[in-house]
């Protein structure tokens, strides 16, 4: 089957294209496959509204919980079940892409749950369960960059698991990231595990940051103001591909791991779906193309750069002080970046807590149908 050209090309600037999306459809069907062969896609991540749309569409579940009901499973028993054959499925369905790429791609994601996103303990404790019960070696474990996530992602990481952190807004949060990454390697290594084999990707959301900074900015409601909307997005992660390069490209911490064979955490772009349609439905793909970087999609959105995106090659390297420029600005125009991270961290630990509580309702509906 012949790849499409614009994803191709996105490949082979130094994106990894994945898809965020997954559902048991998918898998029976043959459409994940389907996507891997024309779409150039090498990995695939999840979260609660995901399993929460894909159990609510359709029959394919409704065997295993009829199953599950009869067996007498409760419904966290039978929500980790479902979740984790989908993504053991889709984990073998992308095991030659991982072997190819020496592990560094197909990767499959699955989140801990997000009620435990203020809990260190209880997070590390499910992110060993989940990779246990999975038990794939392309396994990815999603663990919120909330404060208390920060230090679990150290904890899980010294075990030699390797997490998807997710849930990254600013820049100032993604440092504490790497930085926790930095400290995993370094106990992994103390526990004799061979850190080849740990890898990481850190989930930089991307048009949530410009949905809730432009609503600031028609408030303000000024010239200079409503000149910036649609800017800050894309600006925030190319500061942060510049802070990755700072610590991973050269940094004397990273050096003397990757001696150990350490691998670089890359940098992801989530939340790559725009929002606002007066704007390109490619924006947040196009104007971030960056060597050894990750970009999770939405299909709406990567069929809209099958279709008619542009890739011109690096859209980031090198424009940290550009990025820097309309952040000041921002700020001189009055926008509290400080308080836009912290209610978009908040809202969106608050978004994955509803969509996994309408999942355990929808779930326990279905048991309840079946005994």
């Amino acid at each position: 089957m012949t790849q499409n050209q614009n994803l191709a090309a996105l490949s082979a600037a130094g994106v990894s294209v994945w898809l965020d999306d997954l559902s048991r459809e998918r898998l029976q069907t043959g459409n994940l496959q389907s996507l891997i062969d024309t779409k150039s896609v090498v990995g695939v991540t999840t979260n609660p509204s995901i399993f929460q749309a894909a159990l609510s569409k359709g029959d394919a579940y409704d065997d295993q919980i009829k199953e599950l009901a009869e067996r007498g499973a409760d419904v966290d028993a039978t929500i980790r079940t479902v979740t984790t054959d989908d993504v053991r499925n889709a984990c073998d369905v992308f095991a030659k892409i991982y072997e190819q790429s020496d592990g560094v791609d197909g990767r499959v994601s699955i989140e801990v749950d997000p009620r435990l996103a203020h809990d260190t303990d209880k997070t590390i404790l499910q992110a060993i369960e989940l990779w246990k019960i999975v038990d794939r070696p392309n396994l990815l474990i999603k663990i919120p960059a909330t404060e208390a996530g920060v230090p679990a992602i150290a904890s899980v990481l010294a075990e030699g698991i390797s997490v998807n952190v997710t849930l990254i807004f600013s820049v100032e949060r993604y440092r504490l990231v790497m930085d926790a990454y930095l400290k995993g390697l370094e106990k992994a290594k103390e526990a004799g595990h061979d850190l080849s084999r740990i890898h990481s990707v850190a989930s930089f959301f991307v048009s949530r940051v410009d949905t809730e900074i432009d609503k600031r900015l028609e408030d303000i409601g000024t010239d200079e103001a409503l000149a910036l909307r649609g800017k800050a997005g894309v600006a925030n992660a190319r500061l942060a591909y510049a802070a990755y390069e700072e610590v991973f490209l050269g940094g004397e911490r990273f050096e003397k791991l990757k001696n150990d064979g350490a691998r670089v955490q890359r940098p992801l772009w989530a939340s790559t779906g725009v929002k606002n349609p007066d704007y390109s439905d490619t924006l947040y793909v196009t104007e971030l193309v960056a060597p050894n970087t990750v970009n999770t999609m939405p299909e709406k959105t990567m069929d809209a750069v099958a279709d008619h995106g542009v890739v011109t090659g690096d859209t980031v390297t090198g424009k940290g002080a550009e990025s820097q420029e309309i952040f000041d600005q921002l700020s001189a125009v009055g926008i509290d970046l400080t308080d836009v991270f912290i209610a978009l961290e908040e809202e969106g630990v608050e978004k994955f807590e509803k969509s996994w509580q309408e999942l355990l309702e929808a779930t326990q509906g279905q048991l309840d149908e079946k005994k």
